[in-house]
């Protein structure tokens, strides 16, 4: 398969010119994060494991969770945490199930940085929402479509994505979520939903 990145075949295909944008969209997402990495004196990995703890389910904020969502070992996690406590922008809380184990909780301090830091992709956000309901609608479809793919590749793990969920449904060919009791239109599709639950094998 042609490299997207040769110049002649990514001026003929459509296919090509569609990976390169994506990966100008990605180098931006790595200028604004080591911006606010410099500014913060964090990693960027730290920076990611702030902003997830603030938004999520507190059970999602172990190493080994966090591990699994950003595609790193444990050892690299835990260096990560031993860090951030330091700097006293998170604590430790054990967990009743493990005691062997604990949940990061973020610390005032911690929530205050994760919430400036969140802000990052704020440039991101303006470009999108200047586009038509109908462009964005096209778009969401087309990377959830492109995010099923890279799964079914395992070159991501399964997200928490309506596809993904056990309350999602097709009925006459109308999406529906059994959680929400609602059809599902373009614009309703998650790509991370906090009531998502895996489908049972």
């Amino acid at each position: 398969m042609p490299s997207p990145f040769d110049l002649f075949w990514q001026n003929q295909s459509t296919t090509g010119k569609i990976v390169v944008a994506l990966e100008r969209i990605a180098e931006a997402f790595r200028v604004m994060a080591w911006e606010i990495s410099k500014e913060s004196g964090l990693s960027p990995i730290q920076i990611q494991i702030l902003i997830f703890c603030l938004f999520h389910d507190a059970h999602m904020a172990t190493v080994s969770a966090l591990a699994e969502e950003f595609h790193l070992t444990k050892a690299t996690i835990s260096e990560s945490i031993r860090t951030l406590a330091a700097k006293q922008l998170i604590t430790k809380k054990q967990t009743d199930e493990d005691l062997r184990s604990y949940r990061i909780v973020l610390t005032s301090k911690g929530k205050k940085l994760a919430q400036k830091a969140s802000q990052f992709a704020d440039a991101l956000v303006s470009a999108v929402d200047g586009l038509p309901a109908s462009s964005k609608n096209q778009l969401l479809h087309g990377l959830l479509q492109i995010i099923w793919q890279l799964q079914q590749q395992e070159m991501i793990h399964p997200q928490r994505m309506c596809w993904n969920c056990r309350f999602y449904r097709t009925t006459n060919h109308q999406p529906f979520c059994t959680f929400l009791q609602k059809p599902l239109h373009a614009a309703d599709l998650r790509v991370d939903c906090p009531e998502f639950q895996p489908k049972l094998s």
